[in-house]
């Protein structure tokens, strides 16, 4: 017991004076940054290959588009994250001379990644709306796409929002894999901190205790909104 407290005086001597929490809020921001524009990106690009692919085949056009959105989510589905992560950022973006720093490249990936897993989400949410909601924004005078955002995919959202939570707090755990590419979050930021102080028993404990707080704000964000969706609903 003796042996742990020393561990721990040892950490927060690190931690607080020598201004390791410093390192620690940078990774947090990071890694928060990362997973919420991974995760609008994913929404806005999971939106549009879920539209395309709902489309009618009846044209070639049509039929072309869905091609190119399956070939896409089973690309980024079938590899796993850390390696996009370096194939963008070793490979791609300096053959095409783009200049991005970690964090930069990790929201990108991090949203085209997230575009693939919620473009399956959303059109599972789009497919559980009653088809008559269709017919209904149609039969009106409202184009396919109107018919869609303004009808179709408001309810969709709605279906499948719990699912959408589960697929942020996954983009917050997975944002473990940036240090690969030299973005500063939170797995960083406690291993610099075991570095400097020979000892990572204690911040690896407490890097987990922070990660399991995150996922439980967010899970409860998550009741908080579907409570309110609830009540919507029931007043209409």
């Amino acid at each position: 017991m003796g042996n742990f407290d020393k561990k721990i005086d040892r950490f927060l001597e690190i931690f607080i004076e020598q201004n390791g929490y410093v390192t620690v809020l940078e990774g947090l921001k990071n890694t928060l940054t990362i997973a919420i524009v991974g995760l609008i990106i994913g929404i806005l690009i999971g939106t549009l290959i879920a539209t395309v692919r709902v489309l009618p085949k009846y044209k070639l056009l049509p039929r072309v588009l869905n091609g190119i959105c399956s070939f896409y989510v089973e690309l980024f589905r079938g590899t796993p994250m850390v390696v996009q992560l370096l194939i963008f950022y070793y490979v791609l973006f300096p053959i095409m001379g783009i200049k991005m720093d970690g964090v930069e490249v990790s929201m990108m990936v991090f949203g085209l990644n997230s575009g693939a897993y919620i473009s399956e989400i959303m059109r599972s949410g789009i497919q559980s709306v009653d088809i008559g909601q269709m017919e209904g924004g149609r039969s009106v005078g409202l184009s396919f796409g109107t018919t869609m955002m303004k009808i179709v995919i408001p309810q969709a959202v709605k279906n499948i929002l719990p699912t959408l939570g589960n697929e942020f707090i996954a983009l917050i755990k997975e944002t473990s894999v940036v240090s690969f590419v030299g973005a500063a979050d939170l797995y960083k930021a406690f291993n610099v901190i075991g570095s400097n102080s020979y000892e990572f028993m204690v911040p690896y404990i407490v890097m987990a205790l922070i990660y399991i707080v995150l996922v439980l704000i967010i899970s409860f964000a998550i009741r908080l909104m579907e409570r309110s969706l609830g009540k919507s609903d029931r007043r209409n």
